[in-house]
């Protein structure tokens, strides 16, 4: 019989060091995945100069990533029912660790942007299908050790990513950051098929809804365009972004209908219909994209503005996974025992407080004034994010848990993707208008600038320290007044979730994928 044919529930679980094996080879390839959504954070800055780009196209290294990401993370389920969920995942991260070598390679912003792409649409599937296949070869009494050992990965994964960016970029060469995952891709990609071929799924020939996916790509490219090259181009004055947004628009509305109609729709948006998923998709695309913004807006202003180099960038925005790790089995348990709205709720108002307390950031902070509310942050992350995935996926049909998770996934990659391009605009627009008023209001009488030129500076150079303090004194303000915005975005999100109606059972994640 060929492995197409295999029936995975008819085999035995893994056990002794094949299984200690394969479960390494399955977390190492989510790991990476989830490592290369934070790697470049810290990096931006020093990726775009390389490359003779301005940091804020830098951050296109990031959005692409998270884009096509997300473009591939609903078309799991499908890949998986089609080719079978093992080939599919080998041929996926084997993939991935070719666009990583192609990116480490890349001479220009537009070829690494390129390359980001396709790793990006490789890595996709690597998330939930690792769970899927942790699941899959772990005994049924263990299942909770292999959900631990993915939860485990998923968070470790963006804590690690500042810093290794930040040691890579400070210490080698940032090309070095994609590098990494080749050795990793490759390995785990032979060994893990040696390993769990045997559990490959039956194949069943499906037509894909190849319409549904083209509209997909479509608006979602556009509206990610729109988002990134709008600041550039003075916005809706330029034909290029009006184009754009009509295109998003249009292609978004024409997404909505066809989906709606199609049979097997790529996205099945009939989903939404349950109110308490509903909820719990606001809910993460808004604390998600709140979170995911102001994890790249920190490295950015503490490298442009607070003197940082990337490595201790990297060591202050990793604070935060340190609480996650330890708060998110505790979180586990609590998502079952008591109403997940409540665990979601205060998770979110504590992400949303603590970022309120960050909008009194001033330049003189010293690095454990920066890092200690990052440390706080984590407490809240897995309070958040761990019961709203149970409750938004046990408010759906249980036929409809693979669909409604991948949807999940979709849109709270997605709102990282747009946060990221939010994030940059508003900062530097706030940047831009804090300049200009502080401009009239500095030193209006002349006396600093007396006082400087009579200790013996010149002119010019007094002017010059003006100059640099409204500048510096203007990007601080920017990034206090957008983590203010960052903090109601939580408050928001947090509300949101109360118009989920309280669940009636607990979702079987082992299907979500």
């Amino acid at each position: 019989m060929s492995t197409s044919q295999v029936n995975d529930i008819s085999l035995p679980p893994l056990s002794g060091p094949m299984l200690i094996v394969a479960a390494l080879m399955i977390a190492a390839a989510n790991f990476v995945a989830v490592l290369d959504t934070t790697i470049a954070n810290v990096s931006v800055a020093t990726i775009s100069g390389a490359l003779g780009s301005s940091t804020s196209q830098g951050t296109y290294v990031i959005t692409s990533y998270a884009v096509a990401e997300a473009i591939t993370v609903p078309l799991t389920g499908w890949l998986a029912s089609r080719f079978g969920t093992v080939r599919v995942f080998i041929t996926a991260l084997v993939m991935f660790g070719v666009c990583s070598a192609l990116c480490g390679m890349a001479t220009s912003l537009g070829t690494l942007v390129l390359f980001r792409v396709f790793q990006g649409l490789a890595g996709g599937p690597l998330m939930p299908l690792s769970q899927t296949l942790l699941l899959r070869i772990f005994p049924k009494e263990k299942a909770a050790v292999a959900l631990g050992l993915w939860s485990m990965t998923t968070l470790i994964a963006p804590v690690m990513g500042p810093v290794l960016g930040g040691i890579i970029c400070d210490d080698y060469h940032w090309s070095y950051i994609f590098f990494i995952n080749v050795p990793v891709a490759l390995i785990c990609g032979y060994f893990g098929w040696l390993l769990v071929k045997r559990y490959e799924t039956v194949t069943i020939r499906t037509r894909i809804d190849a319409i549904g996916l083209a509209l997909l790509v479509i608006w979602v490219s556009a509206l990610q365009i729109m988002l990134d090259e709008g600041k550039d181009k003075d916005w809706f004055s330029s034909m290029e972004i009006r184009v754009l947004a009509v295109i998003a628009v249009l292609g978004f509305i024409a997404f909505l209908i066809w989906e709606l109609t199609e049979r097997n729709p790529v996205v099945d948006l009939r989903v939404f219909r349950h109110r308490g998923f509903a909820a719990s998709v606001l809910t993460v695309s808004l604390a998600f994209g709140a979170y995911f913004g102001a994890t790249v807006l920190t490295p950015l202003w503490l490298q442009s503005n607070m003197g940082y180099t990337a490595t201790w960038a990297g060591y202050a925005t990793a604070t935060t996974g340190i609480f996650a790790v330890i708060v998110a089995p505790i979180a586990a348990r609590l998502s079952t025992k008591a109403d997940p709205r409540w665990l979601v709720f205060c998770g979110v108002m504590w992400l949303g407080s603590v970022t309120l307390y960050r909008t009194h950031n001033n330049s003189a902070m010293d690095f454990w004034q920066v890092a200690l509310p990052l440390l706080l942050l984590g407490i809240g992350l897995p309070m958040f994010f761990v019961p709203v995935t149970s409750l938004g996926l046990s408010s759906v049909d249980e036929p409809e848990t693979a669909s409604a998770a991948g949807l999940m996934n979709f849109c709270r990659t997605f709102g990282g993707a747009i946060a990221t391009s939010l994030v940059n605009t508003l900062w530097e627009d706030k940047t831009k208008y804090n300049r200009a008023e502080l401009s009239g209001l500095v030193d209006q009488a002349g006396h600093y600038a007396a006082t400087l030129t009579h200790s013996g500076w010149s002119v010019h150079q007094a002017q010059a320290q003006i100059s640099n303090m409204v500048e510096s004194q203007a990007v601080m303000l920017a990034t206090n007044q957008l983590f203010f915005d960052i903090a109601c975005c939580f408050v928001i999100g947090a509300l949101a979730i109360w118009l989920a109606p309280r669940p009636t059972r607990i979702a079987d994640t082992s299907q979500a994928h």
